[in-house]
């Protein structure tokens, strides 16, 4: 059977390869919202790449979730859950600016028991690696896995991370914790976020003019001199 894809279907597969797991609703918002019809127009293009094998689906969740046709996860599973949050935060900063060198459950360490951040992005301009919590974890769970990221700074291999800007100073991300709750944990090492959202975040470095000016013209000595620019 032969048949065509657009760069849109190509674009599509892509982005559900790289965050293992999207919802319908999201396609509309991110592929078809120009469109005159863009809930039946996403519909008919996902059905026809599900049937063509090009993706997988899971019906456990509304609306429909898809998945990579390579997917390790069961269609009931609560990893599903996860990589939906994952999106949404994705889906946030979009709202704003597009972000780039987008890497879902990033390891930079490269090896089992580093730091693994649910998502690494650059957005506006600065590098971060962001953590979702979207259960409850203890105070100690909590700086254990700050402890990671300080381990991870001490050790320079973040140097050498592909996404590092050629012929300029290096930058350890700045690690942002997505949390409705706030944990008594803190870095003289790293640059440490803690907001329930991304828009949280962003109201949180528009707040002050003052606040601002100061996020840009003292980069942090212990963080490579890295800045937050979130304007």
């Amino acid at each position: 059977m032969s048949f065509r894809l657009s760069e849109r279907d190509k674009d599509i597969i892509g982005f559900i390869n790289q965050f293992r797991a999207v919802d319908r609703d999201s396609l509309v918002e991110l592929f078809f919202k120009q469109l005159k019809s863009p809930v039946n127009a996403c519909n008919s293009v996902m059905i026809r790449l599900y049937r063509l094998g090009l993706v997988e689906r899971t019906q456990q969740y509304s609306p429909t979730v898809y998945l990579p046709v390579d997917a390790k996860i069961k269609k009931n599973s609560q990893k599903i859950l996860h990589f939906l949050s994952i999106l949404d935060i994705y889906k946030q900063m979009c709202t704003y600016s597009a972000p780039k060198q987008v890497i879902v459950e990033d390891k930079p360490t490269g090896r089992k028991g580093g730091i693994e951040p649910d998502l690494f992005c650059i957005f506006k301009g600065s590098p971060f690696w962001i953590e979702i919590q979207r259960n409850q974890y203890s105070e100690q769970k909590m700086k254990d896995k700050i402890n990671l990221y300080e381990e991870f700074f001490f050790s320079d291999e973040w140097k050498a991370l592909q996404w590092q800007p050629e012929d300029q100073t290096t930058i350890f991300p700045s690690v942002i914790l997505i949390t409705p709750i706030r944990y008594a944990v803190s870095s003289e090492h790293i640059r440490l976020i803690q907001v329930a959202s991304i828009h949280e975040l962003m109201e949180k470095y528009k707040s002050s003019s003052k606040q601002m000016k100061e996020a840009r013209s003292r980069p942090s000595p212990s963080s490579g001199g890295i800045k937050i620019n979130l304007t």
